[in-house]
């Protein structure tokens, strides 16, 4: 079994959000990740993993991001506790609203 995570990675003004994860959380607290969350069960569903980064990235950070989503990677980690995740990144348009945490410039190679 395994849980499925979706991470966006939002560009703006020459930056990316990067967040701080809650120290509470089992896997990675503390540490700065792009926005996110697990997929939950909807029965038959189609676009599931689409819809997931969109809600989480509005319900974490008030952002509204397009609908148009990149994928972009997928990869596999067991977490310290010996859960299988699987984690795919979708690069997001940002359309509106105000990131309560700020965007950071990152070098790109």
């Amino acid at each position: 079994m395994f849980i499925v995570n979706v991470e966006g990675a939002i560009f703006k003004d020459d930056k990316w959000l990067i967040i701080e994860r809650s120290k509470k959380e089992e896997h990675a607290g503390g540490l700065h990740s792009l926005v996110g969350g697990k997929v939950e069960r909807e029965g038959n569903s189609s676009e599931i993993l689409e819809r997931t980064v969109i809600r989480e990235i509005y319900e974490e950070v008030d952002l509204k991001v397009k609908e148009d989503l990149k994928y972009i990677h997928s990869t596999l980690f067991v977490t310290d506790s010996g859960e299988n995740v699987v984690d795919i990144v979708f690069l997001c348009e940002y359309e509106s609203g105000n990131a309560a945490m700020q965007y950071r410039k990152v070098q790109m190679k």
